[in-house]
């Protein structure tokens, strides 16, 4: 005999009336009809009507006193909904339960969030309470969103000859451009594991293993600060090497699981195979960025030689220039329509949000038939040089441009949000389509503008374009490295890169870095000592599981589709940690806590 239930909450329909069910679940809501009380009973699965007549006086009383999302079992006959009664949001709307059995299998308290509908509640609360949060309709079906597309990748990954494998996580440290989380090892006493940041080291290892084509949705570590798409802490993304490939070999292979999983869970339009691949160098030309929204049609121009000339009078930015700064123009298709307020609301965006003195611009409109610029700066700039801006940023009449003016990578960084910004304002980003694209061509090294010290600009372990010879004869930050990104919708998924599987080139790399050979002995030992026994060339690359999921849940935060996520202060309020511990524990540890200011 069934003891909790004989359906789910998702199943009966007309064909089941006069059937007697058991059902069990939880009490989404109460509603007091006068004569009816009706029940909405929820599961995993959907919610079922449950109706009780105000004659049933002892069901009526064993009712009044649950609150929602108190966990009951019914007994009862399927009913057919009368025609003006017929819900056609849910599954089961064309029935309902008449209750004739009660059973309450778990007494819920006062909540401190209430479960139904969607409204927004502050984030302390719902992290706090995440096991409720949990049970809200959109959520709960973000996490199933979640399980769904890790199984359908883990199945394509599966078909395409990969090897699912699982590497260690207490392990040693590894640059991967953010900190450690540490643990201490009581064995050896003052000494240390790292979680990883990802199994870089491992995956190269499994193909000096002999093995030929790696993955694993794998859990990643990293100590930093949390952004909207990124959670502080760890996160998951599916891991993947392959031995004896070239770069196009590893977008080959991966191309069409991206591809058929987005149009798998959506029913947006997918950029067509193979994806379009742009060099940094032109995404930074056209875009301001390395993470460039193709559904957006808004290209940047540099126009910094235009304000450097003589006659141009505007002296805010030449300062700037003088001192090596650069000018951007971000063009705004027809908008000299739109009201002052838009004008002004940008550059006041620039100030508070990117911490920018402003944003410049100029409003193209034809007078007497020649293209003539006004606004704020425009008398500043004499017509012919008006002109030449125009033609640079193929700007008509009805168009305006706005300019970023800063040094260094800041005034990428404000030309890029601005892009996106009157992208958005304007209405220009395409709708209901994912727009992927590959980042190629990455500069191995960037210079410190304050210290001028050489270091690796993206993954430590590439093979650098060239090889030994680029490393020894070029100047480093014009050596090029085989790394990618895989980019959607202005989101980056993931890096990745052609190993550096040679050690005298690598030990080269990180000399150029700053590194001494015993130092990179110290660090990579063993998997340098790998690659002196032979180890095939290999490439690979780890897409973010939670980012994937979120733009498929078209959500904005990546705490939407995470189970049990932590706060931006890496904090996770519902299991109170990271806390302190006792003394005992520390002494077995040989680790002592020192005072800090808030002690």
């Amino acid at each position: 005999m069934v003891k909790y239930r004989t359906h789910n909450c998702n199943e009966l329909k007309e064909s089941d009336e006069n059937k007697d069910v058991i059902l069990a679940g939880w009490i989404n809501r109460k509603r007091d009809h006068g004569n009816v009380l009706f029940i909405d009973l929820r599961d995993h699965y959907g919610v079922t009507q449950c109706v009780i007549e105000k004659t049933n006086t002892k069901l009526l009383k064993e009712f009044e006193s649950l609150r929602a999302e108190s966990v009951i079992k019914i007994h009862g006959k399927v009913i057919k909904r009368e025609k003006e009664t017929i819900n056609d949001s849910l599954v089961t709307g064309k029935i309902e339960i008449s209750v004739d059995a009660l059973e309450v299998l778990s007494v819920a308290n006062e909540l401190p969030m209430p479960v139904f509908g969607e409204n927004d509640y502050p984030e302390e609360i719902r992290l706090k309470y995440r096991f409720l949060d949990i049970r809200r309709e959109e959520l709960h079906n973000n996490i199933v969103l979640r399980s769904s597309i890790i199984s359908y990748i883990r199945k394509l990954m599966s078909e395409a000859g990969f090897l699912e494998m699982q590497t260690p996580i207490l392990t040693a440290s590894s640059p991967e451009g953010a900190r450690d989380y540490l643990v201490p090892s009581r064995i050896h006493p003052g000494k240390f594991y790292a979680l990883p940041q990802a199994p870089q080291q491992f995956k190269q290892l499994i193909m000096a293993g002999g093995f030929d084509k790696y993955f694993q949705i794998a859990p990643c570590f990293r100590d930093e600060d949390a952004r909207a798409d990124r959670s502080p802490g760890e996160f998951y993304q599916l891991d993947m090497e392959m031995a004896f490939v070239e770069q196009d070999d590893v977008f080959n292979a991966i191309e069409p699981v991206l591809s058929s999983v987005f149009k798998k869970f959506s029913n947006f339009k997918v950029t067509d195979l193979p994806f379009p691949r742009i060099t940094y160098k032109e995404a930074m030309k056209k875009y301001a960025t390395d993470k460039p929204d193709l559904r957006n049609p808004i290209e940047v121009c540099d126009i910094t030689q235009e304000f450097s000339d003589n006659d141009v009078e505007f002296k805010a930015f030449k300062k700037v220039i003088d001192a090596g700064g650069r000018v951007l123009g971000i063009p705004a298709p027809k908008s000299s329509m739109q009201p002052r307020s838009f004008f002004d609301n940008l550059n006041n965006w620039a100030k508070k949000e990117m911490n920018a003195p402003g944003l410049g611009y100029i409003i193209f409109e034809e007078v007497d038939g020649i293209l003539t610029g006004k606004g704020p700066i425009a008398k500043f700039i004499p017509s012919n040089i008006q002109l030449e801006i125009a033609k640079k940023a193929n700007l008509n009449s009805g168009d305006s441009i706005f300019f970023a003016c800063d040094k260094g990578k800041m005034v990428y960084d404000i030309a890029a949000a601005a892009r996106n910004k009157i992208g958005e304002i304007l209405d220009l980003i395409e709708k209901d389509v994912f727009r992927f694209c590959w980042i190629i061509d990455f500069p191995m090294y960037e210079q410190d503008r304050d210290t001028g010290k050489i270091d690796f600009s993206h993954n430590p372990f590439s093979m650098p374009q060239g090889g030994l010879e680029a490393l020894i004869n070029s100047d480093p930050l014009d050596v090029l490295g085989y790394q990618y990104d895989i980019v959607c919708n202005g989101i980056e998924l993931s890096s990745g890169a052609i190993r550096n599987h040679i050690p005298e080139i690598m030990y080269k790399a990180f000399e150029i870095s700053g590194y001494t050979k015993k130092q990179v002995q110290d660090k990579f030992g063993g998997m340098i000592n790998a690659f002196s026994y032979g180890v095939p060339p290999h490439g690979g690359i780890a897409p973010g599981i939670d980012r994937i999921v979120m733009l498929l849940a078209q959500e904005k935060n990546i705490r939407e589709v995470i189970l049990f996520p932590m706060n931006q202060q890496a904090q996770d309020l519902m299991m109170l940690a990271p806390a302190g511990v006792d003394d005992k524990t520390l002494n077995e540890l040989n680790l002592k806590v020192m005072p800090t200011e808030e002690d």
